[in-house]
Formats: structure tokens, sequence, C-alpha cells
């Protein structure tokens, strides 16, 4: 089979950091599905995981971690799909990755993706939307179902891709969304998504959320850089409230007052940690997927595809991580067919 894989971690205008192999197809295990790769989509990770280092593989590694395509084959063990379907998920980093015509993914990661998307708009959403979901849902203490009505949520990087599946969720579950983006299209498309306020996170978010008659939020995602919104956030977030984080600190942080003085949450996502753990409850990524799907289909949510490049090769993914690393991409950038 086609695939893009890399054996060194080199800066994204070598042309070898990320080269066209062919690769045998992958051999499934009793649950999972083979699924034919069809649309691929770009995240921090994949530039992360590729970013210059010293190591050298043995062997070609594919990166890749947000896939649309049809299931060819199942395990033995496998309930719920069969050949033919078409399926959207984000997968599991300890595998091979997406950037091939065949992938090997455990079942349970997986779920039927939305009729009213294309395989290419499919493919935007699993990661971020997981990271979204679970950041909300599961780690920080709010129902999907009006879990925050009378709330006000922060989300800072409103425009990137779990910013703009995450101002949607939560907006649908009745928080007043304010939305932090410094460019005239980024707050075009916040507000696009569903966010009510959009303030510049270039500036004060103090003097801003105060000129909206915010004196406190209740809640807030941090998206972007942990340590430098770090202490503002402390003094915005109310009494009891909640933060949630997906970007490891660059230095130390100070855990104590005002975080402590006022009893706020923080939560930490990482939406790999469980098909990394093989955790017991797992399946909650393919359940969690399958709802989406029906939100979709339902009218509720929106796809995020912004951009499509193709087919799905070594030049175009050099290009859909050099924009992404350029910082200035909005909502998801797909790579789309062979």
């Amino acid at each position: 089979m086609k695939a893009v894989a890399l054996t060194r971690y080199l800066p994204i205008d070598d042309p070898q950091a990320l080269v066209d192999v062919e690769l045998p197809t992958p051999q499934i295990g009793a649950y999972d599905l083979l699924v034919r790769v069809e649309a691929v989509s770009v995240n921090p990770v994949d530039t992360k995981l590729r970013s210059p280092k010293p190591n050298v593989e043995t062997q070609p590694r594919v990166l890749g971690f947000d896939a649309a395509g049809t299931v060819e084959a199942v395990g033995a063990e496998v309930s719920g799909f069969k050949p033919g379907d078409e399926v959207y998920y984000a997968g599991d980093v300890t595998r091979p990755g997406s950037n091939a015509q065949h992938q090997a993914v455990d079942a349970r990661l997986v779920a039927h993706r939305p009729h009213r998307l294309d395989a290419a708009a499919s493919a935007a959403l699993p990661l971020v939307t997981i990271t979204a979901w679970e950041l909300l849902f599961h780690r920080m203490p709010y129902s999907p179902e009006h879990g925050g009505d009378g709330k006000s949520l922060l989300v800072i990087a409103g425009a990137g891709g779990v910013g703009s599946i995450a101002i949607q969720l939560a907006r649908r579950a009745g928080f007043t969304v304010i939305a932090t983006a410094s460019r005239p299209e980024t707050q075009a498309w916040c507000r696009a998504m569903g966010a009510q306020h959009v303030i510049d996170h270039r500036q004060s978010l103090t003097v801003q959320l105060k000129a909206l008659g915010f004196e406190h939020v209740d809640a807030a995602i941090n998206l972007a850089d942990t340590v430098h919104y770090w202490t503002e956030l402390g003094e915005l977030l109310a009494p009891q409230g909640h933060v949630g984080l997906i970007v490891e600190p660059t230095s130390p942080v100070h855990i104590g007052d005002p975080y402590k003085a006022k009893c706020i949450g923080i939560h930490w996502e990482m939406m790999f940690a469980r098909p990394r753990f093989k955790t017991p409850d797992m399946a909650e990524q393919g359940r969690l997927l399958a709802r989406v799907a029906a939100l979709i289909d339902e009218g509720e949510l929106r796809g995020i595809q912004r951009e499509t490049l193709g087919p799905i090769n070594a030049e175009n993914l050099r290009e859909a991580h050099r924009r992404l690393e350029s910082g200035s991409t909005i909502g998801k950038l797909v790579v789309a067919g062979w």
C-alpha cells in the first residue's frame, strides 16, 4: 500500500521530513477494523511528533491521527461494523497512523461517520471532537445536556480545531461562550461556530471581559499557552470555577492562590490516554463520536473543515504541516484522496 512516513525527524522544509513509501497492508487483530483510508486531517500532535530531533527510525514511521474511510475487514471479536461501512476515528498514538491507504484500528475507537458529511469533512472532526467533548464533559463537571445553563465559558484559541468544536458543544450545553481570536477572519469564524462574544487574546482579557459585563467567568478552557494565561485565568475564574488544559506547561506554574483560595478545579485532557493505557472505558471514544455524528446529521452541530489539499502524498502532507506550524490555520486542514 501507499503511505507517507518518516525515518528521520527534520524541519518541514526538508524534502525528507515526510516521504512517500510502499508498505505491507497491516494485519488486524481480533478487536480491529481494517479501514481503507480516504481522507486525513492534520493536528498539532502530528507536527510535534515529527519535529526535529536526533532519533532515527529503523523502519518507516507513519503518523496521522484523524481519518475517514471504508471498512474492508473486521476482527473476530468486533461487533457493530461490517465491510463497506463508512467510518471516522482518531486512532491510537501507540500504533501506525492514518497517513496510509490502509490502517488497522481498534473498533472501540471508531464510529460510523455523519451521513451529512463526506469523507474529507468527516476526517476533520475526530481528534478535536474527542478532545473537546472529553475536556468539557468527562474531565470538567458539566453535562452535554444543559450543563452550562446560566454559566459563562471562556475559550482561549477559539478558531483552532479544538476551539471550533468546543464552542459548538459548549453553546449547545447552554453556556454563554466568550472566545478569543486576534484577526478579523478568526473572529468571524468563532462567531460562525456560535460564540456570543469574541475578544482579542493579544490584549488584556480582564479589561475586555469587564467591558462586556463579566467580572468573572465560571469556566475556561485554555487551548493555547498554559503558562502565559495561568495568572490571569486564576484571577478571572469565579470561586469554585473550573479550568481545562490541553498544552503542557513549558515552565513551572504556581498552583497555590488564587487557585487554592478559590477552590478552582484544574482539569487535564489528553485524548490518547484511553487507547494508550487500554482503559476499561476506551469504547467511550467510539460512543461519543457516534453521538456527535448524530448531532451533525440532526443539524445541531456543523463541520469544521476549512480547506482540503489532495491527493494524500508526502508533498501535500508536508504543506499541511507547514501551514499548521505557521499558526495561521483556521478550523481544520484536510488532505484527501490517493
